[in-house]
Order: C-alpha cells, then structure tokens, then sequence
C-alpha cells in the first residue's frame, strides 16, 4: 500500500472534513518521520515495523482518530475528557483539528505499547 492511496481518500472527502484531516495526517507525520503511511482496514493509517501506531478516518457526523490498540485512550481520560469516544476510537468535529499536543501523547503511548519506547526512539538501534 502505497502513501498516494491515502491522498486518494482525503481527495473523496467534502470540506471540511479533507481539510481537517490532512491537517491530522500532517501532525502525525510530523511525530512519526520513520512511519510508513498506508491503508489499513480501509482506514488510512500510519506504520512503524510493522505496527500500526495511528489512523483516522472520516463518518458521516464526525471524524476518527484510531489508535490501533483498545488501551491507548484510557491512559489519556483527563486530556481526552472532553471528547466522546469507544474503546478504539476517539471522536472530534468535523471542522476542528486535533490539538497536535494531543496527537503527540496519543502516539507516545501507542509507541510505548508497541515498542516499550517513545517514538523518537522506536527506530533507533
């Protein structure tokens, strides 16, 4: 899978939601250099060795922001209090970006699940 099929998603969608959501996969890319971007479960989303860190996706009323692992968003519930959210996924408007602080400590944790390592290490060695 290849870094153009998620252009091709984010190209289907309507605005807002294509503008906010390449803003996310910008803030990502940012905090995961090293990721390669694909699709996963028809989602785009963002792998390092193998593992998927992040993801989002688009829906009807909502975005998504996915971080692969149903454990990752309880270790957050004060920054995440706000939000709604499942088990897998954390819920955001349409037309206002994920704070990239945020996105930053989502993915720490993940990269700590996946690796036992911050993503500024997971590469490394």
């Amino acid at each position: 899978m290849a870094k153009h099929e998620i252009d091709e998603y984010l190209d289907g969608l309507d605005e807002p939601q294509r503008t906010t959501l390449r803003e996310l996969r910008d803030t990502i890319a940012r905090f995961l250099p090293e990721a390669e971007q694909c699709i996963s479960y028809g989602m785009p989303a963002f792998k390092v060795q193998g593992k998927v860190i992040a993801g989002f996706a688009a829906f009807k009323n909502h975005l998504g922001y996915l971080p692969h692992s149903g454990s990752v968003l309880s270790e957050l519930p004060e920054e995440l209090s706000t939000f709604a959210q499942s088990k897998g996924s954390l819920r955001f408007a349409v037309d206002e970006p994920l704070p990239p602080e945020l996105v930053k400590k989502l993915i720490a944790v993940r990269m700590r699940q996946a690796f036992g390592t911050p993503a500024s290490e997971s590469h490394r060695g």
